[in-house]
């Protein structure tokens, strides 16, 4: 068993870290050391003002004079992720920085019997679930998935609230619409 552990917005959560009153508020963040500074990454609430990535701050602030334009927090990044480390190895040893924002931990329990492993499955979700809450006393928000391998529990992770455990793979990946993977991962 896998879990990944997710944390939306990654970026935007450290920028905003100790900033309970932005919330609130359409925030957008760009990268400053970039030639043209575009927006990476920004709330609900910017996106409901009509705000969306790659737009310049010019234009979001054309959208909502309310958007607060914030900037990549690398100090903030490096403590969250070291966070988010932290409590994934309070799981197992067997963890794995991803990528920013995400970590996956093996579970290495596993059982001949069904059952067995159905046990072990809820035990982990509850110690998943555990790890969420300890993150959200931190101020960072969080979500989990738990599958039998590390990408479905990674497109979990993405559709979680806040912990989703898969037991059948490919009845799960079967009704995910396609552009859960662009979500999931721009990148691809």
């Amino acid at each position: 068993m896998f879990a990944t552990i997710y944390l939306p917005n990654f970026y935007l959560q450290a920028a905003m870290r100790h900033q309970p009153g932005l919330f609130a508020k359409p925030v957008a963040l760009i990268e400053e050391q970039e030639k043209k500074s575009v927006i990476i990454q920004l709330n609900d609430v910017a996106e409901k003002a009509g705000i969306y990535q790659g737009m310049t701050p010019s234009q979001a602030l054309a959208r909502s004079l309310q958007v607060v334009i914030k900037v990549r927090a690398r100090t903030q990044e490096k403590s969250i992720q070291e966070i988010l480390l932290h409590y994934a190895f309070t799981l197992t040893p067997f963890v794995e920085a991803t990528a920013p924002g995400i970590c996956t931990v093996q579970f290495t329990t596993w059982h001949r019997h069904p059952a067995d492993n159905r046990l072990a499955g809820s035990q982990s979700h509850d110690n998943v679930l555990g790890v969420i809450e300890q993150l959200a006393e931190c101020e960072i928000l969080a979500q989990a998935g738990i599958a039998a391998t590390p990408d479905t529990s990674f497109l979990a992770a993405h559709l979680a609230k806040p912990v989703l455990q898969i037991e059948n793979a490919k009845e799960f990946l079967a009704l995910l619409p396609i552009e859960v993977l662009e979500t999931a991962s721009p990148d691809f």
